[in-house]
Formats: structure tokens, sequence, C-alpha cells
């Protein structure tokens, strides 16, 4: 009896874990970041959960002679750099509810 009680038990655990993983999902939906280049001539804003951009922030400093090649080389880099922090936010958010192990499928 006491296999049956604790695969129960473990049952409980994952259900548990499964909408502590679900509320910090939530979260991050509502979750903005934001990239930079440039020393931040050029921001981004895209949500943490599926990498939507909102906002694009370009100094007006950066538009007085500069050439389509910089400015869309700095627009690339800030998205790369918002992507990066919003896959580290989830990643650690997620770790701190799973103890930072990774459970494919289960999520």
């Amino acid at each position: 009896m006491s296999g049956l009680g604790e695969m129960g038990n473990l049952l409980k655990q994952a259900q548990e874990m499964q909408r502590q993983v679900d509320r910090v999902r939530s979260e991050l939906r509502t979750q903005i970041v934001e990239g930079r280049a440039g020393g931040g001539v050029v921001r981004v804003e895209l949500t943490s959960d599926r990498h939507e951009v909102k906002s694009v922030h370009i100094s007006p400093d950066v538009l007085k002679g500069a050439d389509a090649k910089m400015l869309e080389d700095l627009v690339l880099g800030a998205l790369q750099d918002a992507v990066k922090r919003a896959q580290e936010t989830e990643r650690e958010a997620i770790g701190r509810v799973t103890g930072g192990m990774q459970l494919p499928g289960l999520f």
C-alpha cells in the first residue's frame, strides 16, 4: 500500500507544481522586458512570455546623419537583446518553481 501512497503524493506534488508554473506564466504575460543597443539609443520592449514587440524607441540623435544599415543593425541588436532577456526572465521564473529541474513535456 505504501507504494500507492507515495505515488499519490508524487502526483499531488506534480499537480501543485503545474499550478505554480501556470501562475508564473500568467504573471509573465503582463511583464515587459527591454532590450537595448548602441548604449540605449535604440530600445525595444516586448512581452516576457510570447516575445511580442510592444514598442521600439529610437533616439532622435541616431537619426541625424545615420545611414539605414546602421539603424537596421541597432534595431536588430535591440531585438536580440530583448528576446534574450525575456528568455532569461522566463527561465528564472519557472526555475524558482521547479527548483531548476528541466521537466520536458510536463509543462
